[in-house]
């Protein structure tokens, strides 16, 4: 029984870590790996986030990576969403190789970060798609209808007009002198 108990407390413990999808997008610049994504996932257009970057290169031997220092020196980051773009802040996270921008996402839709520049002589220029920044549906709950949610404010902004309208017709009414 005790095997039982233990196997499925490992299969929920183990269900939770395995569920988390990160939707981070890793690209290759000569000896370069280099990973772009949201620091909270999934983005939620409205609440703040960061873009987060980790830039490896591979060690000699043994195939582990090491953190690059100051990838960021003469690299330029940009995010582009649509037709718009902006220049990033990117600062280095106490961790080598991490580095993180601060973002609050405004619209929903595909984001991606363009790096130009040169990292440790190596040129780059390379655009990396991240993940769809979310409308605030996803974290809703309960779930907004649409007799409680914008339908409402347009009803009663509209009621509102035609009161407004009503009103300056009226007096505009009682000012007519008619024709002579």
């Amino acid at each position: 029984m005790r095997h039982y108990l233990l196997a499925l407390a490992i299969l929920i413990l183990g269900g939770g870590a395995f569920s988390l999808a990160y939707a981070h997008t890793t690209i290759h610049v000569e000896e370069f790996e280099i990973e772009a994504g949201w620091g909270t996932e999934p983005p939620v257009v409205g609440f703040r986030n960061t873009f987060v970057f980790k830039v490896f290169t591979p060690m000699e031997s043994g195939g582990a990576k090491i953190g690059v220092t100051d990838a960021f020196r003469n690299v330029d980051a940009t995010v582009r969403f649509g037709g718009a773009s902006k220049s990033l802040v990117v600062s280095p996270a106490p961790t080598p190789g991490y580095y993180f921008s601060n973002v609050i996402p405004t619209k929903t839709g595909s984001y991606s970060i363009h790096l130009t520049g040169d990292l440790k002589d190596t040129p780059i220029d390379v655009e990396i798609p991240i993940e769809d920044a979310e409308a605030t549906s996803i974290l809703d709950f309960p779930p907004r209808t649409t007799s409680d949610g914008d339908t409402s404010g347009i009803k009663s902004a509209l009621s509102s007009l035609q009161q407004e309208i009503s009103q300056i017709e009226s007096e505009l009414g009682s000012t007519n002198v008619g024709p002579a």
